[in-house]
């Protein structure tokens, strides 16, 4: 739907900015041929009237041609300009500057040809006097038009209704004066009271009231107002010239001729040419006004948008080095100061220096100046900081700079740096440029301190994504299927207290009468247990394949462990190899917690507490004598529970641990139930023990029950 709606909207788009230049040129068009038909009627009219002839020619088709062709003017600059949405306040002072120069430009070529024509016979000639002035006017009322709708954007910049009803009142009142000053109607006696006054008295009401709104001039910056003054005393100047030489032209051709079109006998004119002539005077004079304190506008402006480029660092920048930056750059523009450094201390309590415009020789060489001669209040954070430094400075061999101010950078109450600004004129910082920077500072020192949270939480965030896909590998090592046998029936379970945890257990089948099963506990937590689980599920599966004995397993397993496991770091293990053909458990201990064992032909729960060092613990090939292998028979009915010590270490509120006994307690409750259902049952009493599903060290069981 969008594919296709896009390329329609862009057409149309399109299809607008074609009409609408076309409509531009049209109304160019009729306008300059409206205005040939008015000066060819008006010389008509004239040349006849000179003659004693009949002219042929209405006397009121002049000015109502005159009439058509303002509002054709008036309609080609209101698409021109209004319709021009990139326009900036300059820019349409530039628009009306250029429409002027323009026709200020024709006018004056006119004068340069009369004077090198000198005193002929044309220039004498009252036709091409004429003809002269009503070039003149056309371009005079041109210029006035194109100021009109100019002025128009600038008073609606800020638009309200009161404001837009008074401009279209504005617009009515001109148009009617338009058309009342050509109607054939008899308005009174010149002067006296007539409804022709009240529309004078409400149009010049209308002009002064729109000629004092004024607040696009607050948005100019200092540059803007001096343009626009220069463009503004030149728009004057062009009004005053083309209403002297219409009112010298009109006034010459009247002495010769009462038939024609005279400036000043037209209301609208009169009131075109007073609105725009104000307009450009009470603007001139704002600006004027205004610029003296255009500066301290720019440092208030500048001020809060380097102050919102700090506030704004932390959510825009990519370093802690770039928010530095920011607060050297807005402290330096913002105080017109010439150079700053900045002394910071990283969270790795290193100090480093940034500059700005000064090098760190000249930094280093200020810093040790001042503290070797006992320069107090300075970097001291002294209450005095606009004291005059010239005199130390300009001892300093190498050193532009005259005037010096620092200022501490706190996070949490600790001073983590200075910020100094400098200048090359002594005395060159006032209290209120300080207060100023004193902002900057304390506000650079909660950006730095919320950066480094950020930061922080950034890289908690960054721990947390490495410890799932830890936790999702680590489930991975722990077997999704366990072996089968006719013989018995195995269920394990396995909770980590930590998003990854060491317990390891699993099973493989040696052959078609030994299944090897292995329960282990890696000392410590987190991803270096879960990694040395990953090398001990590697050493199981490659050495219980070569269906050695439980003791012997022990012995190499250690041996290919003390090379990896660091110092301090154990693995607690217990090996059963189970032969259902012979009905036997051959199994070995490596320090890991005694089995509990039930044999049911006589009821009894016991612990196989068998002797057995953990691996990794001894370095040398010694390790084989401190741990044994030992067999059993099993019988129909007997379980086996293997376990680590994170089931019976864990304690209640009371800080009272599980223990061997509840755990043998809490396995005879449910020795005629199935794997399963003893290992939920163990789970189950686990937590209610502990009242919560927050564990503080790994379970993991497994639960082998006979069958036969």
């Amino acid at each position: 739907m969008i594919i296709i709606v896009r390329p329609i909207f862009q057409v149309g788009l399109i299809f607008f900015e074609v009409r609408k230049k076309a409509i531009i040129r049209l109304l160019f068009f009729v306008a300059t041929a409206v205005w040939l038909v008015m000066v060819f009627s008006d010389l008509t009219v004239l040349f006849s009237n000179l003659k004693g002839l009949d002219p042929g020619v209405p006397k009121w088709l002049p000015s109502f041609l005159l009439s058509s062709y303002v509002v054709l003017l008036y309609y080609y600059y209101k698409f021109k300009i209004e319709h021009e949405e990139s326009l900036n306040f300059t820019d349409l002072l530039w628009k009306v500057f250029a429409t002027g120069l323009v026709a200020t430009v024709i006018s004056l070529a006119i004068r340069l040809l009369l004077f090198l024509t000198g005193a002929t016979a044309l220039s004498s000639n009252i036709l091409f006097n004429y003809l002269n002035y009503q070039i003149n006017f056309s371009l005079f009322l041109s210029f006035l038009i194109a100021a009109l709708t100019s002025w128009k954007r600038l008073i609606l910049y800020q638009k309200s209704k009161w404001l837009i009803r008074t401009w279209i009142l504005l617009e009515f009142m001109l148009l009617l004066v338009l058309v009342s000053d050509n109607l054939p109607i008899d308005w009174g006696k010149p002067g006296g009271f007539s409804p022709l006054l009240i529309r004078d008295i409400v149009l010049a009401i209308l002009v002064l009231v729109l000629s004092s709104n004024m607040k696009w001039v607050a948005y100019l910056n200092f540059k803007q107002k001096l343009t626009s003054l220069l463009l503004l005393a030149l728009t004057i100047f062009y009004l005053s010239y083309f209403f002297f030489t219409v009112t010298t032209q009109s006034d010459t051709i009247a002495t010769k001729s009462v038939a024609f079109l005279d400036f000043r006998t037209h209301v609208f004119n009169i009131g075109l040419l007073g609105f725009v002539g104000i307009y450009s005077i009470f603007s001139f004079l704002v600006i004027l006004f205004n610029l003296p304190t255009s500066s301290v506008f720019e440092q208030k402006l500048e001020e809060v948008v380097n102050f919102q480029r700090i506030s704004q660092s932390i959510q825009t920048e990519q370093s802690e080095e770039s928010v530095y930056k920011i607060l050297l750059e807005s402290s330096v523009s913002t105080v017109f100061a010439d150079a700053a450094w900045l002394e910071i201390k990283s969270e790795r309590d290193e100090w480093r220096l940034f500059t700005f415009q000064i090098s760190e020789k000249e930094a280093n060489a200020i810093r040790l100046y001042l503290k070797e001669k006992n320069v107090t209040g300075i970097f001291d954070q002294g209450s005095d900081r606009t004291r005059n430094l010239s005199k130390h400075l300009r001892a300093i061999r190498g050193v532009r700079f005259r005037s010096l101010v620092s200022f501490p950078i706190t996070v949490k109450e600790t001073n983590i740096g200075t910020l100094a600004l400098l200048k090359e004129l002594p005395d060159g910082f006032n209290k209120e440029m300080t207060n100023i920077v004193s902002a900057f500072a304390n506000q650079a020192g909660i950006s730095i301190e919320n950066f480094r949270l950020l930061e922080e939480a950034l890289q908690n965030e960054r721990y947390k994504e490495e410890l799932k896909i830890a936790k999702t590998v680590q489930k991975s090592l722990l077997p999704q299927r366990l072996e089968t046998d006719p013989d018995y029936e195995i269920a394990a379970f396995s909770e980590s207290a930590d998003e990854v945890g060491g317990d390891y257990y699993d099973t493989l089948r040696i052959n078609s009468d030994e299944v090897a099963l292995i329960i282990a506990d890696v000392s410590g937590k987190g991803t270096t247990a879960a990694f040395h689980m990953s090398q001990m599920k590697g050493i199981f599966h490659s050495l219980a394949q070569q269906e050695s004995n439980p003791r012997e397993f022990m012995s190499r397993a250690n041996q290919a462990l003390v090379f990896c496991l660091e110092r301090g770091s154990f693995i607690s293990a217990t090996y059963f190899v189970i032969n259902s053909r012979r009905k036997t458990i051959l199994y070995s201990r490596a320090g890991h917690c005694p089995v509990l064992y039930y044999q049911a032909s006589t009821g009894q729960l016991t612990y196989l507490k068998d002797k057995g060092t953990a691996l990794g613990m001894v370095k040398s090939r010694d390790y084989g004598r401190m741990t044994e292998s030992n067999e059993l028979t099993y019988g129909t009915g007997d379980i086996m529970v293997l376990y680590t010590d994170g089931i019976t270490e864990a304690k209640n509120p009371q800080n009272d641990e599980f223990g061997y006994e509840r755990l043998q307690e809490t396995i005879r409750e449910v020795v005629h139930k199935t794997p399963r259902e003893i290992q939920e049952h163990l789970i189950m009493s686990l937590y209610a023990f502990s009242g919560s599903e927050d564990i503080n060290d790994d379970y993991t069981t497994m639960i082998v029950k006979f069958n036969q």
